[in-house]
């Protein structure tokens, strides 16, 4: 699975704490044993065969199925300790504080959480973390995930002041012809908006003079007229129901997969990660 992942033996090796030698003798082991070519692999790279994704594929559900009766099986009795560190944007962290952690530390305070805030999906087992949050359709392949929240929506909205002047866009296309609040990436690049009806599926390079790189200044910039901003529905709901927003092209913004805690799948566990999800699951999902 790691290997299937990172494409790369030397990383899957090291997230593994195993040797690079040592699994690429197990992979060749395998596939003697099996009689087929899970790997392609050459000095400059490595692909999956089709044979082996769809070994890949039917292995998943299994190792799902081992991970949920294996976190059922908890320590009976151990009282969580040490420290939880957790990667994820600002957004993220928040809604895990203000919807489990708050209570979480309350049932656990001899455990010691660290939040990092950084919003540019990082490798969480290369920088340490014991666990990220992200949208569910962002996780890697070869993590579990916990989902923390209902499907999300990203919604189109403007002012009726930047309106009062201005024909509704009728079609995602029809942005072009908008002044836009364009948002600005982790990674450097501006965020391309997505949109779907049905089957049909659109990306729009919005254009506009204004660029963000945070949610609330662009609900804010909104609600001054300055532009159309894409947002997760959460920060404009409350503008919405006040009237100070209204939402375009609705039709064409379909839920999405919501935010998950996920973490590495053949990593130790410690006991105040395990604790979290147990007190995840029995709290149950959130808006």
């Amino acid at each position: 699975m790691c290997v299937a992942s990172h494409l790369n033996f030397r990383k899957a090796a090291d997230e593994l704490g195993v040797s690079r030698s040592a699994l690429s003798h197990l992979i060749k082991g395998l596939e003697q044993q099996l009689g087929i070519q899970l790997f392609r692999r050459t000095t400059r790279s490595v692909s999956i065969t089709e044979p082996g994704e769809s070994l890949m594929n039917q292995i998943n559900p299994l190792l799902k199925s081992m991970d949920d009766i294996l976190f059922t099986i908890s320590e009976t009795g151990s009282k969580p300790q040490g420290s939880l560190r957790i990667n994820g944007s600002e957004g993220a962290l928040r809604h895990l504080m203000n919807h489990y952690l708050y209570a979480f530390h309350t049932q656990f305070p001899d455990v010691d959480i660290d939040l990092y805030s950084d919003g540019a999906l990082s490798d969480i087992t290369n920088k340490e973390f014991d666990a990220g949050i992200r949208l569910g359709e962002s996780i890697p392949k070869d993590m579990i995930a916990v989902r923390i929240s209902q499907d999300v929506r990203f919604l189109a909205v403007a002012s009726p002041q930047y309106l009062l002047n201005r024909a509704k866009p009728e079609h995602p296309k029809d942005l072009l012809a908008h002044q836009c609040i364009r948002q600005r990436l982790p990674s450097g690049k501006r965020y391309i908006w997505e949109f779907g009806n049905n089957d049909n599926a659109i990306k729009i390079d919005p254009p506009g003079s204004l660029t963000l790189n945070n949610n609330h200044l662009m609900t804010e910039a909104c609600l001054q007229g300055l532009g159309i901003a894409y947002l997760p529905q959460g920060y404009a709901a409350q503008a919405i129901e006040d009237g100070k927003l209204v939402v375009l092209l609705e039709e064409w913004c379909p839920p999405e997969p919501g935010l998950f805690l996920y973490f590495p799948r053949y990593v130790h566990m410690n006991s105040a990660l395990r604790a979290l999800i147990d007190f995840i699951r029995a709290r149950g999902l959130s808006a």
